[in-house]
């Protein structure tokens, strides 16, 4: 399976591999000269770009550097921040490649990157533009919202933990459906879990103002950490209250943790053993002999379920991003790509300043990690539906069907934007957002299963 691409430069998927094949046959060598590849028209020259990054992907695996420069070079020629849809995306993909390369020379690594300064109203903003541009995180914050409503019903005291407390207007929602509640509101209290503390302070100020203009009691639990070092005992968890849960697209990074002890281990191993092995732990990531072990995410979600949550509610990206290998990885990271930068082609002019911040300042730097990362750095390991399952079964909760009054509004939601490409599906009593038919993004909700 490949990535196509139309006339118009969006993409859709084929199981035809044959215009690779033709490609690599018609190609002149690497050092030939270029103008024949500004001539292609949309389509070929999107194919043509697929074969080049696979083919430059191939080289970087497989240490030979030489030829993946000249590949660079030639994807150069072809790729674009701000052309169609297969153009911006090589252009995301080909910086992330480079970076891999340059890893190789951590001092130049270092030198080039050291000036880089992601600040925290630059991450607030392009958030912002994600969650304004694309309905996926609406729909995810509809569905939790009713699923919690439901769990909630009749109860006094409801505690409610945000494992990535970063969007104030979930929780203005919920706030004020419970504040129209036929037996009243609740006391609710929110714990917001996030490593900067200039976005704790920012949502506490926006939810309480909401709290107090509608009279509700409310509390605010602000709680600054990243979620790898989370110290439970500081979420507060009160006899007689009862508890939900929210994660949106944080436990996949905790896989990294899993990774990095793994690696230690195994190198240990190897030493203990008379192995000569002097690769650092990130270099052994690709090693087949890695175990794929869990223990971060296992004790944390045991954790969890310690807390007896009556519900909790998990949104996670749906794609297999977390391979032992490059290439693995790099053929599942444009497949699910593609479709995102699709759906902005679809409803946001090329020209958009908005919408190139999004590619470049999230999808970007997400590909960059996907691609040139390993061990502890590489974060975004997303996963699909069926391993998140596997994972909270094991951790003995149990899967709780998402209603039909949250599917209603989820598809009320998505017909506001009008446009045919953004589909919901159910799967295993969850819920996956799509673009057309790729699943990228899924919803469960879960609880304690005794």
């Amino acid at each position: 399976m490949v990535p196509m691409f139309q006339d118009d430069g969006s993409s859709s998927v084929t199981s035809s591999s044959s215009p690779l094949q033709f490609f690599s046959t018609m190609s002149p060598s690497l050092g030939s000269p270029y103008q024949w590849l500004r001539e292609l028209k949309s389509e070929e020259r999107g194919l043509y770009l697929i074969h080049l990054l696979l083919s430059c992907a191939n080289h970087v695996a497989n240490g030979s550097l030489e030829n993946a420069n000249l590949a660079l070079d030639q994807i150069s020629q072809l790729a674009s921040p701000d052309g169609d849809t297969m153009q911006r995306i090589a252009a995301y993909f080909t910086e992330a490649l480079a970076q891999r390369i340059l890893k190789s020379w951590p001092g130049l690594h270092k030198a080039l990157n050291s000036t880089r300064i992601s600040s925290v109203s630059e991450e607030m903003l392009v958030r912002k533009l994600f969650f304004d541009m694309f309905p996926f995180l609406k729909v995810a914050f509809v569905l939790t919202n009713q699923a919690i409503i439901e769990a909630m019903e009749g109860e006094k005291v409801v505690h409610v933990i945000d494992l990535n407390a970063a969007e104030p207007a979930q929780w203005i929602a919920l706030i004020q459906a419970l504040s129209t509640r036929p037996e009243g509101p609740p006391h609710l209290r929110i714990t917001g879990i996030h490593p900067q503390k200039e976005v704790l302070d920012q949502m506490a100020h926006r939810l309480t103002e909401e709290a107090e203009k509608l009279d509700i009691p409310f509390q605010f639990n602000s709680v600054v950490s990243k979620l790898e070092n989370l110290d439970f005992d500081k979420l507060r968890v009160k006899t007689g209250e009862a508890l939900a849960i929210s994660s949106v697209l944080q436990l996949h990074s905790l896989l990294a943790a899993d990774d990095y002890a793994s690696l230690i281990a195994l190198k240990n191993s190897l030493l203990a053993n008379g192995y000569g092995y002097s690769q650092s732990p990130d270099s052994v990531s690709s090693s087949p002999l890695s175990p794929n072990a869990s223990a971060k995410m296992d004790s944390f979600l045991n954790s969890l379920w310690g807390l007896s949550p009556k519900i909790m509610v998990v949104t996670e990206q749906d794609s297999n991003h977390n391979g032992l290998t490059l290439m693995e990885r790099l053929l599942e990271a444009l497949y699910s790509y593609a479709a995102l930068f699709d759906c902005l082609e679809s409803s946001v002019s090329r020209t958009s300043m908005e919408r190139l911040k999004v590619e470049k300042m999230l999808f970007g730097e997400e590909i960059k990690n996907i691609i040139a990362c390993e061990g502890f750095e590489r974060k975004e390991r997303h996963e699909k539906l069926e391993k998140w399952i596997q994972r909270f079964d094991l951790a003995c909760f149990g899967n709780v069907p998402l209603s039909y009054c949250g599917m209603l509004q989820a598809r009320r939601l998505l017909q506001s934007y009008n446009c045919d490409g953004y589909r919901i599906a159910e799967d295993n009593r969850c819920v996956l957002i799509c673009w057309h038919d790729r699943p990228l993004f899924s919803v469960s909700a879960w609880s304690c299963r005794k």
